[in-house]
């Protein structure tokens, strides 16, 4: 166990509550400040010419009504900045604005009352003596801001922004790694190519990242295995085929060799299949440019050649990033299956943005949506009521095909041809640099 448990500083936990800890102290820190800076445990000391007015207003308060004039006279000389003046009672107008007279108000206690006067005479504060008499004096400086008259304000900012602080940094630590892990997962593969997830973060992120990717080494090296298991079976079976098919021409019955003849033929045409899609998930071959529009027309051309009517649609040179041999026998696959269901059968050529689309359209039957997907698994085939003959396939066309469009970095789909047949389209992208397989 480790010695911090669940707070362990290196888990999320821990960081959450080091975090938390570190904001308490932040928010004490600016409270304490806002506390020094503003001292409300003290009374408010007022502005120059508050505090000379306050002064003033108490002298007079305590002198002798007569000598009154007498002492405004030699305070007018003594502070000439302070503009000290008595007032007729009458003549006296509030503005109603005297927030910042709060402290001398609190100096001067019961019993005086001091008024900010109205516009017209701003920065004059008037101040009426205990037995009536009102004194004005200019007061320079303002109410001290609100941030620092209000600690209450600072503390629940200071909170505010220490909670959404907490908050950004716990969403984005543990929605990054999420997101790795999301993006990890759509780009799983076998090929080598993907990146390991990066062990960063928290203990709890790390253990998932080296989780998953002890995971993904497992899988990798299981069909790893299997591949190498099934391309040697498939191999060796090739010697005992050979054989059988030496013996059959020694059988005298015409009609048994053929058909025996013909068995052979199919198994040794499964296995190759097989091998086809099993060298394709080894992805050996490296990518080269290749003129696109040259490969189709010569696969146009073997099946022209062979009695078959298929037609190329296209521009006469495609150059694009490719491996050669892996997109001839997809096209070549795709044509097969052409062929065999249809009459006439085209292939197109066609350039989208910095995708390459390859149709392969058919006048057959077609497919109907419910198996289009699934005609796309290795082994399954559009004719499975019949019985395998020179004429049927092994359901594993289109599966290489889509495994060699994957392989590019692309997609295999099924479409419907009108009036009727299929459309089988192998989008590739035009990649900009070959890069060499892995």
């Amino acid at each position: 166990m480790k010695p911090f448990g669940f707070f362990h500083l290196k888990g999320i936990g821990g960081q959450i509550a080091a975090l938390v800890l570190a904001s308490t102290v932040a928010l004490h820190l600016v409270v304490t400040t806002a506390f020094l800076i503003s001292r409300p445990d003290r009374p408010d000391a007022p502005p120059d010419g508050a505090h000379q007015l306050t002064d003033a207003a108490l002298l007079l308060g305590a002198a002798d009504t007569s000598e009154r004039a007498r002492l405004v006279a030699d305070l007018a000389r003594a502070f000439p900045r302070l503009g000290i003046e008595m007032l007729a009672s009458g003549s006296v107008i509030e503005s109603g604005d005297g927030a910042h007279l709060f402290g001398m108000r609190r100096h001067l206690g019961r019993g005086y009352k001091v008024m900010q006067l109205a516009e017209g005479r701003a920065h004059r504060v008037a101040v009426e003596l205990p037995d009536g008499t009102v004194i004005a004096g200019r007061v320079d400086g303002g109410p001290r801001p609100w941030f620092w008259g209000a600690p209450w304000l600072v503390t629940l900012m200071t909170a505010f922004i220490c909670i959404t602080v907490l908050g950004l940094w716990a969403a984005r630590a543990l929605a990054a790694p999420l997101s790795s892990f999301a993006k990890a997962a759509e780009n799983f593969s076998l090929d080598g190519t993907a990146e390991p997830l990066p062990e960063r973060g928290p203990e709890e992120i790390r253990s998932v990242a080296r989780a998953l990717n002890r995971m993904h080494e497992r899988i990798a090296r299981l069909m790893s295995d299997r591949t190498r298991m099934l391309a040697a079976i498939s191999h060796d079976l090739r010697t005992p085929i050979t054989r059988l098919r030496l013996r059959a021409e020694f059988i005298e019955d015409e009609g048994n060799r053929k058909r025996m003849l013909i068995d052979l033929d199919q198994m040794r045409s499964m296995l190759e299949s097989v091998l086809s899609l099993l060298r394709n998930d080894r992805k050996i071959e490296a990518v080269t440019l290749v003129d696109i529009a040259s490969t189709l027309q010569l696969v146009a051309d073997q099946f022209g050649d062979m009695g078959h009517v298929v037609h190329y649609d296209g521009p006469a040179s495609a150059t694009a990033a490719a491996r050669p041999d892996d997109l001839h026998r997809g096209v070549t696959n795709l044509v097969e299956n052409a062929v065999r269901f249809g009459a006439e059968v085209t292939i197109r050529l066609g350039v989208s943005g910095t995708t390459l689309v390859i149709d392969v359209e058919d006048d057959g039957p077609g497919i109907s949506d419910a198996r289009k997907q699934e005609m796309l698994e290795p082994f399954v085939r559009g004719d499975d009521a019949r019985t395998m003959d020179e004429s049927t396939g092994f359901g594993l066309g289109l599966s290489i095909a889509r495994a060699i469009a994957l392989a590019h970095g692309g997609e295999l789909s099924l479409h419907d041809r009108e009036p009727h047949g299929l459309i089988v389209r192998m989008q590739l992208p035009i990649w900009q640099e070959p890069r060499l397989a892995a």
